[in-house]
């Protein structure tokens, strides 16, 4: 791929993120959703895993979780992370990296709504990221809120909710032979001044 190629997307390159999942979609690439999450504790602690893609509009990309998890503390102390998607059957990899912040309650409240009756209980039921003596204390807390929202809708907890990383840079790699691989990062220019676009070195 050449630079004119990604320039094309240079007023929005979160355009071309979305062309390219579409693709990694229609590929047959499993789980396309799929990306890496690396977040930081106040004193530079890192740590990393795999959540799931929930939207990606203009504004950045949207991902769900418990917020009183420890990815939801580290963004609490230092609200920056760094995301990667690796589309294997593309040979392509996008990574991103910017602020993170809260959704707002209806956006969360939208969501946790489309998701199964049974994700709902499980979000209750979890205390994400805290020790558990066994596994029958996860099953005996789903049970338990089974039983409490029995005929009834199963709300969002108060402690559930999404967040938005807004990228201030956005690299696209593609594989190419003999690991000279092309990589193109779009680089926002501060004050509202747009995206500049720059090749990389493999």
């Amino acid at each position: 791929m050449d630079r004119a190629y990604f320039e094309r997307y240079i007023d929005n390159p979160m355009a071309l993120f979305r062309l390219w999942h579409e693709e990694a979609v229609s590929g047959g690439q499993p789980m396309p959703d799929a990306m890496t999450l690396a977040t930081a504790q106040a004193d530079g602690r890192v740590s990393a895993r795999m959540v799931l893609l929930k939207g990606a509009g203009d504004d950045g990309f949207r991902f769900f979780t418990n917020c009183q998890s420890d990815k939801a503390r580290d963004l609490a102390q230092n609200p920056s992370a760094a995301l990667v998607f690796w589309w294997e059957a593309l040979r392509r990899q996008v990574r991103a990296s910017g602020l993170v912040a809260r959704l707002g309650d209806e956006e969360s409240d939208a969501y946790f709504q489309s998701r199964t009756r049974a994700s709902r209980i499980g979000a209750w039921a979890s205390p994400q990221s805290r020790p558990t003596p066994h596994r029958a204390f996860l099953t005996e807390r789903y049970q338990g809120f089974e039983q409490e929202f029995q005929g009834r809708d199963v709300p969002r907890p108060p402690h559930w909710g999404g967040f938005l990383a807004r990228p201030d840079r956005l690299e696209f790699w593609v594989e190419r032979p003999h690991r000279l691989h092309d990589r193109f990062v779009f680089i926002k220019i501060p004050d509202g001044q747009g995206w500049r676009l720059e090749r990389l070195a493999p």
